[in-house]
């Protein structure tokens, strides 16, 4: 079993991934702030002073059914026909899970004219944003209760493990709490890093032929990307092999927007100016000269973002992909030696100049190739070194952070980072060595039988979404009958690769790993070059249908077109999204929503060119590809209508997110009515007045009930493929026709527009 140490090249995931490069979010402490969900009951006994208002809510819900229940009886001697008993679901975890959605819920707003304000507008009014977080969700806070058991996990005295990688995994976390070791070193280990790499002009004398040497270094056992990213990953073409894949990189802003519309980011690109040279003064440069140099390395990123290809322009696999040999690479973008350069990035494997390589931004190449050879040298060098700087600041002392902290703050409205040092190193060793941090977190948390019931509840969404292709007018048969074929062929993983419980098999994955307790900056070096090899040994191997790139305490999940797969972590497996003792429309409006998300992004604009074995290649008839561009026009233009702070959204950049979206509502809300059928009506919770199909509705938007900082708002629309949470909500119920019914809303009401936006 191999381990996923790059992400994939492409990768649908149910929520944004938190910012790779710049840890933004810190997280704060479980125990400081009590929001979203908790695993378990609530005690509802004690006296009213240390009671939760939530606590207050449940033990009224409970006395009020429980008076309803005695009433009855006593005013007529004999069981009522409305008994609530009969109709109403008493058990601790309903009373449990219905205060907490009246918590969540504004009863005053008209579900009919905005749904995100009424099933989260008490929610946000209870979730102010805690203080050094530029967002707060439902993932933020079940990934702070996942940090929490790990925290737990790895500080406690007994940890005794048999398997080298779970101690490994307590010596990385070790050494990244270990501060006081890490102010002993200051800046030296990087200092010295650069001085071995052959210096940075910046901080000192420099190698002044050394570009290639310098490119191969930073880019190969450092990890870095300056100018373009090199992988090793599955070929779209071939999905049986895997190939070098290349394509644009070099920003360190997070779009390329910040760079090029500088009156709206005039802001960040100061305090990015600022935090290079702070930067390069901690690492011993003069001030003045500092200055003048990082300000040539922003233009030189200015330079890179004005050539590099936006998102919304490259969602055309078909398009985008070319396979050349390093050859005809070597033709086309002639300023960089390929085949050194390759053979340096994935030794020791050797190469010659017929190996394939698969290119995703060709136009790019070859301007970035044309930029290279008539830039100066000695700005080559810098911007080279820094991207290896920005590699490494993160491990070096708390003058770093600090400086790191006033470029958070421009980017995403965060104030001075509150969290504890533990997050950042849970955080940190998630990202490392996570798949033996997950089999920790899956011993002490993770219900067998949750992979059981998950698995059935993904049969009965695709079968429902199969049912509905059954229904759309504008597909042809045969590609319609492709189309089931290709559902029924996807795959799914639940809850963590086997693997991770096999001590032998685990330890092989990390075997070569070196990790000490006490040199975290050593251990994040030693990580890039164990990656680094590990990357290189993909290439001449076939795909690992089980590589996971995602851990198991992650909140998310995705689809991988290449496998035609679905992961579901066991970080998202836990209420709200699902509990065994939840009432169903619940969780097929929870983690059933995430399943027919992760299902209908095989047949998002990206996923349906790949077939059912994960191929790029056409394989529907030309009047279907015509008709599903037609639908999806209509859900462009909707989304692109919605704002957040007067900023449209990029209904192209986020179509795929938005298609699995509505197919993924509409899939498990009709997998929720198969299974009604089958078993009978659900008894309702109490004291929500809601039937369990508006329950399910609710429950769905609830899970998106969030609150971010405008910057953190402005840096989602720029750079994320999904839509911000509130439209998340709006844009989907709108174009349910399902959720028009049963909340009764008229034609032409905002929720009900009357013209609904419909693929799958």
């Amino acid at each position: 079993m191999s381990l996923h140490l790059m992400s994939n090249y492409k990768r649908a995931t149910f929520e944004e991934d938190e910012v790779a490069d710049i840890p933004a979010d810190g997280a704060i402490s479980p125990d400081s702030v009590e929001v979203g969900f908790r695993k378990g009951g609530i005690q509802l006994l004690g006296t009213l002073g240390q009671r939760t208002q939530l606590e207050v809510v449940l033990s009224g819900l409970l006395v009020a059914s429980l008076l309803a229940l005695f009433g009855c009886v006593l005013a007529l001697g004999v069981r009522c026909s409305t008994d609530p008993a009969r109709t109403l679901c008493l058990t601790e975890a309903c009373v449990t899970v219905a205060g907490k959605i009246i918590e969540a819920l504004d009863p005053q707003a008209d579900p009919c004219q905005d749904f995100y304000q009424y099933a989260c507008g008490g929610w946000v009014r209870k979730n102010p944003l805690p203080d050094g977080r530029s967002r707060w969700s439902t993932f933020n806070s079940i990934w702070d209760q996942n940090q929490a058991v790990l925290k737990h996990l790895l500080e406690n005295g007994t940890f005794n493990s048999s398997s080298e990688a779970e101690r490994k995994t307590q010596q990385y976390y070790l050494s990244c709490l270990n501060e006081q070791r890490i102010e002993e070193l200051g800046a030296q280990p990087l200092i010295d890093l650069i001085n071995k790499i052959g210096g940075w002009n910046i901080t000192g004398s420099w190698d002044k032929d050394n570009f290639m040497e310098a490119l191969k270094t930073v880019s190969g056992p450092y990890r870095a990307q300056p100018f373009f990213s090199v992988g090793v990953s599955v070929d779209p073409k071939s999905s049986n092999s895997n190939v070098i894949q290349v394509d644009q990189s070099g920003l360190f802003l997070p779009s390329r927007d910040y760079y090029l519309n500088r009156t709206a980011n005039e802001k960040v690109l100061k305090a990015y100016l600022e935090y290079m040279v702070e930067l390069g003064w901690l690492l011993g440069g003069d001030r003045n000269s500092t200055q003048a140099q990082m300000q040539q390395i922003l233009d030189f990123e200015t330079a890179l973002a004005n050539i590099t290809v936006p998102q919304d322009e490259r969602r055309d696999e078909e398009k985008i992909y070319h396979k050349l040999t390093i050859a005809e690479l070597q033709l086309w973008a002639p300023t960089v030696d390929w085949l050194d350069y390759l053979s340096a990035v994935l030794a020791p494997l050797e190469l010659n100049d017929t190996e394939p390589v698969v290119v995703y931004a060709k136009e790019y190449l070859q301007q970035v190739s044309d930029l290279i050879n008539r830039t100066d040298r000695s700005l080559l060098n810098n911007y080279m070194m820094w991207n290896l700087v920005q590699k490494g600041v993160s491990s070096l002392d708390q003058r770093f952070e600090n400086a790191q902290d006033k470029l958070l703050e421009s980017l995403y409205g965060t104030k001075k980072s509150c969290t504890p040092r533990w997050q950042t190193c849970i955080g940190n060793t998630d990202d490392t060595l996570g798949f033996a941090l997950g089999a920790l977190f899956v011993k002490a948390t993770f219900d067998k039988h949750s992979k059981e019931i998950a698995e059935e509840m993904i049969n009965e969404i695709r079968s429902a979404f199969k049912e509905a292709l059954d229904k759309l007018t504008w597909m042809d048969k045969q590609t319609r009958e492709a189309a089931k074929e290709k559902a029924d062929a996807i795959y799914d993983m639940i809850g963590f690769p086997d693997f991770i419980l096999e001590n032998k098999e685990l330890d092989d994955v990390y075997d070569g790993y070196e990790v000490t307790e006490d040199n975290f900056f050593q251990n994040m070096l030693n990580f890039y070059n164990f990656s680094a090899r590990v990357m290189s040994d993909q290439l001449r191997k076939p795909p690992n249908r089980d590589q996971w790139s995602m851990t198991p305490p992650t909140v998310n999940a995705y689809y991988m077109p290449t496998k035609n797969g679905i992961v579901f972590p066991a970080g998202i497996l836990q209420a709200p999204f699902y509990a065994r003792d939840h009432p169903k429309a619940l969780n097929f409006g929870g983690i059933g929503v995430v399943m027919g998300h992760e299902l209908t992004h095989a047949f998002d604009d990206q996923g349906r060119e790949y077939d059912k074995d994960g191929m790029l290649r056409p394989w529907w008839q030309n009047a279907s590809v015509e008709a599903f561009k037609n639908r999806t026009e209509c859900m462009v233009d909707q989304y692109s209508q919605y704002s957040i702070n007067g900023e449209h959204i990029n209904g192209r950049q986020t179509l795929g997110e938005n298609m699995a979206d509505n197919g993924g509502l509409k899939a498990a809300y009709h997998a929720y009515k198969s299974w009604v059928k089958a078993n009978g009506e659900e008894k309702r919770l109490p004291a929500l007045g809601l039937t369990n199909d508006q329950l399910f509705f609710v429950g769905f938007a609830q899970v998106w009930c969030s609150v971010r900082t405008p910057e953190s708002a402005h840096e989602g629309l720029m750079t994320d493929p999904h839509s911000p949470p509130r439209y998340r909500v709006i844009g989907t119920l709108s174009n349910s026709p399902d959720f028009a019914q049963h909340f009764g809303c008229a034609v032409g009401s905002p929720m009900n527009p009357g013209h609904h936006c419909e693929v799958w």
